[in-house]
C-alpha cells in the first residue's frame, strides 16, 4: 500500500491543556483510520489540522512523502472533507448545493450527474425541495452525495453517520469500503462502530494527551 497522508509529532494545545502531542499517524492508500476518543479528546481539531483547516499546531505534515507545504495544492485537489455540520444551505435546494460545491472545485459539473447522486443516497425525487425542509438525515445525505460526485482518493469525515438511519448507515459503511477497494483512503471519526475492514485501524486520542494506534 502506497503512503498518503502522514503526521510526525502532531501537537496541539488549547486553553493550556494539550489535546495532543507527539502523535505520529500514517494513511495509506486502501485503508480506513477511526480516531477515536472521548469529548473534548481533539477528534475534531486533530482532523481540521490534517485537512489543512488549522495551521496553530506543532509537528510536521506529508502527502505521498513530500511536505505539506510544497505539496499543498496538490494535497488540496485530492481531498474531500466533510464536516461535523451538513455544510448545506437550508435556502437552496440538493441540486443547488452539489452545484455550488462543484462550481467551489472550480467546474461546472452536469446535472445528470448530480441528479444520479441524490438517488445513490436515497434522495431520488427530493432534488428541487429547499434543503432547509429536508429532516436533518436527509440533509446529511446531500452532503454525502458529495462522496459520490467529486472523485478525491482521500476522505476526511468528521461524525458522517449522524442522524442517518439504518438503511443509511449500511449504504455509507459500503460506500466507504468501495472507496478503498478502488485504492482511496478514508480519515473518520464516529461513535458509530464500523464493520470489520482489512483496512480498518484506530487512532485513540486520550486524557494523557497522547494518540494510541491500534
Amino acid at each position: 500500500m502506497s503512503l498518503r497522508l502522514q503526521a510526525r509529532k502532531l501537537a496541539c494545545e488549547r486553553d493550556d491543556r494539550w489535546l495532543f502531542h507527539d502523535l505520529d499517524l500514517e494513511l495509506h492508500a486502501g485503508e480506513i483510520v477511526r480516531v477515536e476518543g472521548p469529548n473534548g479528546s481533539g477528534k475534531t481539531t486533530l482532523l481540521k489540522i490534517l485537512s489543512g483547516q488549522l495551521a496553530d499546531y506543532r509537528g510536521e505534515l506529508f502527502w505521498k512523502g513530500a511536505p505539506m507545504r510544497r505539496v499543498r495544492r496538490d494535497f488540496l485537489a485530492n481531498l474531500l472533507y466533510l464536516g461535523h455540520a451538513p455544510g448545506v444551505k437550508a435556502a437552496l435546494t440538493p441540486l443547488e448545493n452539489l452545484a455550488w460545491y462543484q462550481a467551489l472545485a472550480g467546474g461546472a459539473g452536469d446535472e445528470d450527474d448530480r441528479l444520479a447522486a441524490l438517488a445513490a443516497v436515497g434522495l431520488a425525487g427530493f432534488e428541487d425541495l429547499p434543503t432547509g425542509q429536508l429532516s436533518a438525515g436527509q440533509q446529511r445525505r446531500v452532503a454525502l452525495a458529495r462522496l459520490e460526485l467529486m472523485p478525491r482518493p482521500l476522505w476526511v469525515l468528521d461524525e458522517p453517520f449522524t442522524a442517518i438511519d439504518r438503511d443509511g448507515v449500511a449504504a455509507l459503511e459500503a460506500r466507504l469500503e468501495a472507496h478503498t477497494r478502488r485504492g482511496g483512503c478514508v480519515l473518520v471519526t464516529t461513535h458509530h462502530v464500523l464493520r470489520a475492514s482489512a483496512g480498518l485501524r484506530s487512532v485513540c486520542l486520550g486524557e494523557g494527551g497522547g494518540g494510541v494506534e491500534r
